[in-house]
């Protein structure tokens, strides 16, 4: 089971007409970073539950009518079902707790029918409710979050290991993947230094008809001309000197899989060349022969230059880029996809066990303040950079550890000190240049006006109550943190988060 103190935090809606118990629960909940809404009727839950988005939803049984505006019984015994059912149409990735003094057989039995996960009975078990929640959280953000937008099933099989998909830019990617993935066109993908280029062009491979074939990886920019066109279409004996047997390169040893071309942008012009012929064709000459091969492979090609500029300088040929992008894919920099920050460190600290870390180690904890300084960092290595901090902050854990048989307790004080003194989310040059182009709508997530994600037509306290919420989670709730990245004050925030029923 995972540790609900320091790795999971979830939005979660509490809907509970006992104003002091639902204060109650959210503080409970709020201690293991958890962001709650709280709603004191159905009327106020029914519209959080039309505009906002939940992991998990915490209703009592009865409350009282409203009106009977949304079919709720004179009495409000029925209440909690209402709220079940609509939850279940407006957010069925959410996972349901029902809290109740006055459940029966008959009301558990549809409650259950109803998509419900569990039964919390008054008066309230704060233990207790802490774990349920946050075992229900821990379902939907690590198997069911991403199954929403269409991609679970990927993100839960081989082909999508490694990849830590939680935000939104994210799962774009990966509905762009699933899509690319089973065609044959050639794939650029696009990205900053340490974003995961190769991860995401081995997905393209697993998730293809041809995954069964190799996936062979090439660096442009580690080779000189010479053997660059050796490694790209190998040799005969006697090509020249050294050359003692005939070798074949990545596009005969890659022969009915991928090729993954990394830093095709530091390709050398007359390489760009020899490159767009095989591609053209589909055969290729060995250094040092006159005979054709024929070869038979899916390209995936990766740079984080931008590759529009480099042509208008003539440094990249505009026939080899229309060749190669078939697809576009844009990573984005670790630094616009935050809230995947606190994924990718436990994550992180989960693998370190199989390095650092005795054989029988438990997972290493980390504080929330520790998490917070890493999650306000910009890292312009991108999620490179941050796999090597962890593995650094493992090591210095674990020289302040007495017994490493007891869970490594990472703190602010492992993390290095660049990161550590570090003003905070500054916005970063990052690596590479700034890309021109967002590619095509399908591979980007880009589309017109009240499509899908569209804040179209969306009551702009939604949208408000909608921003604090995710920046909280973001920070760990931290609200000067929160404040700062909102760009409003610390009082302005307060009086926001009672207004708007936050904790």
């Amino acid at each position: 089971m995972a540790d609900h103190e320091t790795t999971l935090r979830a939005q979660v809606l509490i809907v509970e007409d006992e104003i002091e118990l639902a204060e109650v629960m959210a503080e409970a909940l709020r201690r293991p970073g958890h962001v709650c809404t709280i709603c004191n009727s159905v009327d106020r839950a029914m519209d959080e539950l039309k505009h906002g988005t939940f992991d998990v939803i915490v209703t009592d049984l009865r409350m009282p009518e409203s009106g009977g505006r949304h079919g709720v019984a004179p009495d409000g015994a029925d209440a909690g079902m209402v709220v079940l059912r609509t939850a279940r149409k407006l957010q069925a990735q959410a996972e349901c707790i029902m809290v109740t003094a006055h459940g029966d057989v008959q009301t558990t039995r549809s409650a259950f029918k109803e998509g419900v996960r569990d039964f919390i009975e008054k008066p309230l078990d704060i233990a207790v409710f802490r774990k349920v929640v946050g075992d229900a959280a821990e379902e939907v953000l690590l198997r069911h979050e991403a199954k929403r937008d269409g991609v679970g099933e990927l993100v839960q099989h081989d082909g999508f290991e490694g990849i830590i998909a939680g935000s939104e830019p994210m799962r774009r990617i990966l509905r762009a993947v699933r899509s690319v993935s089973q065609s044959a066109l050639p794939v650029l993908i696009l990205g900053e230094s340490g974003t995961g280029k190769e991860l995401i062009a081995q997905a393209v491979h697993k998730n293809s008809p041809r995954s069964k074939g190799r996936f062979v990886a090439l660096n442009c920019a580690a080779e000189t001309e010479t053997l660059l066109e050796d490694q790209l279409f190998g040799h005969v004996r006697g090509a020249f000197t050294g050359a003692e047997k005939d070798r074949e390169g990545v596009f005969e040893y890659a022969n009915h899989g991928t090729l993954f071309l990394d830093e095709i942008g530091d390709t050398p012009l007359k390489m760009q060349a020899k490159l767009l012929r095989v591609l053209e064709t589909g055969r290729v000459v060995r250094v040092g022969s006159n005979d054709e091969r024929q070869t038979d492979v899916r390209l995936v090609s990766a740079t984080n230059k931008d590759l529009k500029a480099m042509i208008a300088r003539g440094e990249f040929r505009e026939d080899l880029y229309f060749r190669i992008k078939g697809a576009e894919i844009v990573l984005p920099p670790l630094r616009d996809r935050r809230e995947d920050i606190p994924r990718i460190v436990n994550h992180a600290l989960a693998k370190s066990l199989g390095k650092a870390l005795p054989k029988d180690s438990p997972v290493p904890m980390i504080t929330d303040a520790a998490m917070m300084r890493l999650s306000a960092y910009s890292w312009p290595g991108n999620v490179r950079q941050l796999l090597n901090v962890v593995q650094n902050m493992v090591v210095n854990a674990m020289g302040d550890a007495d017994d490493l048989k007891r869970a490594l307790q990472i703190d602010v004080r492992h993390i290095p000190d660049e990161i550590r003194i570090s003003d905070g989310p500054d916005e970063p040059t990052g690596e590479g240049e700034t890309h021109g182009s967002t590619g095509d709508a399908a591979a980007n997530g880009m589309g017109g006006g009240g499509g899908q994600g569209s804040l179209a037509g969306t009551p702009l306290e939604q949208i408000e109550k909608r921003a604090i919420r995710e920046t909280l989670l973001m920070y760990a709730g931290n609200r000067e943190l929160t404040a700062r990245a909102l760009g409003i004050g610390e009082r302005t925030l307060y009086r926001k988060l009672k207004e708007y029923g936050l904790r």
